[in-house]
């Protein structure tokens, strides 16, 4: 009978220990595992000279040729962060070692918050 119940603690035990594995496991990833802060995007947009073509809002501009409106971006992230890899034109590519990926989400974070285009048809003054 001792050796039944022995069995069956140490099968009990081994079932526990492996869950609480698994927590420890699924808390360590979530804790490594941390949203985009849209604030430090702003600070980086704005160090990283973003900002003189595409203006501080992400509004666009005109500084040497028409810079895209990138407020409320619809990119998705993997893509925004390809394209900042691997730049065209004259807008200068941010390598992984110059821009982790950590703040390029965090860039993204920043742009999905602003609000995008507005209609003309939105646009009181345009409709006085």
């Amino acid at each position: 009978m001792t050796g039944k119940i022995s069995c069956a603690s140490r099968s009990i035990s081994l079932t526990v220990a492996a869950l609480a594995s698994f927590a420890l496991i699924a808390f360590a990833s979530a804790q490594t595992v941390s949203a985009a802060d849209p604030v430090n995007g702003k600070r980086v947009f704005l160090a990283a000279g973003c900002f003189e073509c595409h203006g501080r809002l992400g509004q666009g501009g005109a500084y040497l040729y028409s810079a895209p409106v990138i407020a409320g971006i619809e990119l998705p992230e993997e893509s925004f962060i390809a394209f900042l890899r691997n730049a065209p034109n004259d807008m200068p590519t941010y390598s992984a070692e110059v821009l982790p990926d950590r703040e390029a989400k965090d860039i993204y974070a920043f742009l999905r918050a602003l609000p995008g285009r507005t209609s003309a048809k939105d646009i009181s003054i345009l409709n006085e």
